[in-house]
């Protein structure tokens, strides 16, 4: 195969596994796609450059995502002027496809902030009420291992903070996409970009509805959250509280309908409000729930306790041809058999975050 061929192919499969996020690093990307396509060693001259993949993934999200990308762009930026203003005692940077303009769906903020002390900024997140998860990641570059600090914040946006002690403040870090100095911008720099690319918007204004965007999986964890503290009755519930039944549920949903987003917030959502009136749960959780779930899925929810009668053959007639008359019908059922296998003590079911966060790639991928 003509080495120049070769290059494409391998570019094109690299750029489609991380554009679908199967790969988050260009060097794992050029690996597993010169595996499939050579099934073999490839020469380093066959591969292609990171610029290479990086303009070929922006023709993916060109075709996949077309003008809506540019908007995108837009509100990614006023989010991490929004950040950035919360940070700025770190002296934050903005880096990365943020500031280039390179994002495709999913992309997230990424941002250097600069500090004596990780607990720092750990403190002016938990002051803005913000989620968040430090980790640490062992890097060999240039011949030596380094060890990376990174905050992960979850918001409308995903933010990774990489933290760094004051002495890197004026550190001129290396691209590994381009190998030249890393283009970055301070806080005044983006308010200057900002301005000078977005005219047509008062950017105060902008940053204040941003402010006031809520993340709504962030609502879905605050529902959730509590209901490890509502024990069931033994004789319907065996396998516990109402968190742990939730979390089975979604399992459950999961494996029957892995890319139905509607339908597996409906299963791990369907009971929330019985942490509010335990008396009325289905109501009390869609009043909680209402401007962040779709009406399938607040029909999916509302409807699930007649759903039980169906599997019981104990539903009126005329309630039956109701659900059977909704599109809907089939799932319906679907999630009434998830919701009654959902109750086994010792079950397997995700944690809260891993199930969160699948909804969020879910999200990522598929919009």
């Amino acid at each position: 195969m003509a080495s120049e061929k070769l290059r494409r192919q391998i570019c094109f499969e690299a750029a489609r596994l991380m554009y679908t996020r199967q790969e988050s690093e260009y060097y794992r990307a050029k690996l597993k796609a010169s595996r499939k396509i050579c099934r073999g060693w490839v020469k380093p001259a066959d591969l292609p450059s990171n610029a290479e993949i990086r303009d070929e993934i922006q023709r993916f999200a060109y075709m996949y995502e077309g003008d809506a990308r540019f908007d995108n762009l837009r509100e990614m930026r006023i989010a991490a002027l929004r950040m950035m203003r919360l940070l700025e005692k770190f002296r934050p940077r903005l880096i990365g496809s943020t500031f280039t303009g390179h994002v495709r769906r999913g992309s997230d903020i990424d941002i250097h902030v600069f500090t004596a002390g990780v607990e720092a900024v750990c403190a002016a997140l938990e002051e803005e009420g913000l989620d968040f998860e430090v980790t640490r990641k062992r890097v060999r570059k240039e011949g030596e291992e380094r060890l990376y600090t990174h905050i992960h914040v979850r918001d409308r946006f995903e933010f990774e903070l990489t933290v760094y002690g004051m002495d890197k403040v004026n550190y001129v870090f290396k691209s590994s996409i381009t190998g030249k100095a890393i283009e970055r911008a301070t806080l005044k720099e983006l308010e200057a970009i900002l301005q000078y690319e977005y005219p047509d918007i008062d950017l105060e204004d902008a940053v204040l509805e941003s402010e006031h965007d809520v993340d709504r999986f962030q609502v879905y964890r605050m529902l959730l959250i509590p209901l490890e503290k509502v024990e069931q009755g033994r004789k319907y519930h065996p396998e516990g509280d109402a968190l742990y039944h939730s979390l089975q549920v979604f399992e459950l949903a999961r494996d029957e309908l892995p890319y139905d987003e509607e339908f597996l917030l409906a299963a791990l959502l369907h009971d929330v409000g019985k942490a509010i009136d335990p008396k009325d749960h289905v109501h009390a959780g869609l009043e909680a729930l209402e401007d962040f779930i779709t009406d399938r899925t607040a029909w999916l929810i509302g409807n699930h306790m007649e759903a039980h009668k169906l599997l019981d053959g104990t539903i009126g007639a005329r309630a039956k041809r109701r659900l059977q008359s909704s599109p809907d019908y089939d799932e319906l059922f679907l999630l009434a058999q998830c919701d009654r296998d959902g109750r086994v003590p010792g079950g397997e079911a995700p944690d809260l975050d891993e199930a969160l966060e699948y909804l969020r790639d879910l999200v990522r991928m598929c919009g």
